[in-house]
């Protein structure tokens, strides 16, 4: 049996005789968990060893623990802050928020690796251009350069934790003020715009060895029609060839409305694989699994299921109690709104 180029999610804290089926189904190849699915940590842990144990090779299990808002895993997690508080030491001590965003990452993927989860779609690499709501907090800077070193970093922290990171949102969602969740979203830049500021990042992240793109469900009309989600300009001519990134490309959700205005399920899924996408994520919309799963019962894409065994999980790497010390000062400094002031001598 093969991974399959379909991510799903649950309703619960149990896996129902339905959702079981359809993740025996050769197509899904990996599951997204959310909040409503954790009750605690050794009810969740054991929820992901079931998931694991449906199939082999087994599913890869994904999360959003990014820090900030969009951390799904609270009770008995670290309390992450919102990457752009490392925006913020950067711009006190590069060097030092070079380093915690390494620890950050590091901690984060540790505490996701000891119950089982393979994967967090992590970091958001968007630039804050101060337009997107949705992005925010979420984005590390408004530089690309200090953007690009965190972001580095992150990853390189993440590997440090067991698992690899998945850049988002591609080519960039911070130029638009809709939310793709909710809206239609047009990007009305000039391409040389985008490629001289958005892709910078990712170009930088590729070059660093980046297993993983989330693609982004906006449309730049100087570009293609499309959303870059679903459009072979942006997937196959741009990511895979000029900026010739060998990695996994994940769509996001094709349930949120900037990709469901598009069509279909069917529709949707056609148009995401024919751009160059790897794994296909449907969230939330239950409704569109079993269609979902008959237009996928035969596909095979011997090149996407290699590029995803990269993203089983691996051991994790613990901080020191020393690297520990530091980041958890940082984050209670943070909450008592104290600047930053660390010793990082070894």
């Amino acid at each position: 049996m093969t991974i399959g180029p379909l991510m799903i999610d649950l309703a619960g804290t149990e896996i129902s005789p339905q959702e079981r089926a359809w993740l025996e189904h050769s197509a899904v190849g990996g599951v997204i968990l959310f909040t409503r699915n954790y009750t605690d940590k050794s009810q969740f842990k054991d929820l992901i060893a079931e998931i694991h144990a449906i199939k082999a090779p087994r599913l890869l299990v994904a999360i959003d623990q990014e820090g900030g808002r969009v951390q799904r895993l609270r009770e008995g997690f670290t309390a992450f802050p919102p990457l752009r508080n490392l925006g913020h030491a950067f711009d006190q001590d590069a060097a030092t928020a070079v380093h915690l965003s390494h620890l950050f990452a590091q901690q984060l993927a540790c505490e996701l690796r000891e119950i089982g989860i393979d994967l967090s779609f992590a970091p958001v690499v968007d630039i804050d251009y101060g337009l997107s709501a949705v992005i925010g907090d979420r984005a590390f800077h408004s530089d690309i350069d200090a953007l690009s070193r965190l972001a580095i970093s992150f990853q390189s922290g993440l590997r440090e934790g067991g698992m690899e990171s998945v850049a988002k949102h591609f080519p960039g969602h911070g130029g638009v003020q809709a939310d793709t969740h909710t809206e239609v979203s047009i990007d009305t830049r000039l391409e040389a715009e985008i490629w001289n500021a958005d892709i910078v990042p990712f170009q930088r992240l590729i070059a660093n060895e980046l297993a993983g793109v989330m693609s982004s469900h906006v449309i730049y009309q100087a570009v293609d029609s499309k959303p870059a989600s679903l459009s072979p300009i942006w997937l196959k001519k741009i990511l895979r060839q000029q900026l010739s990134f060998q990695g996994v490309i994940f769509s996001d959700d094709l349930s949120m409305q900037g990709a469901l205005a598009q069509g279909s399920i069917e529709f949707r899924l056609e148009q995401a694989l024919e751009a160059g996408s790897d794994m296909l994520l449907i969230c939330n919309r239950p409704q569109d699994v079993p269609a979902a799963l008959d237009y996928l019962n035969d596909y095979n894409m011997p090149a996407s299921q290699l590029r995803l065994a990269r993203y089983h999980g691996r051991t994790a790497k613990p901080l020191t109690v020393e690297a520990r010390l530091i980041l958890d000062t940082w984050i209670d400094d943070l909450g008592k709104n104290e600047s930053l002031s660390l010793n990082l001598e070894p």
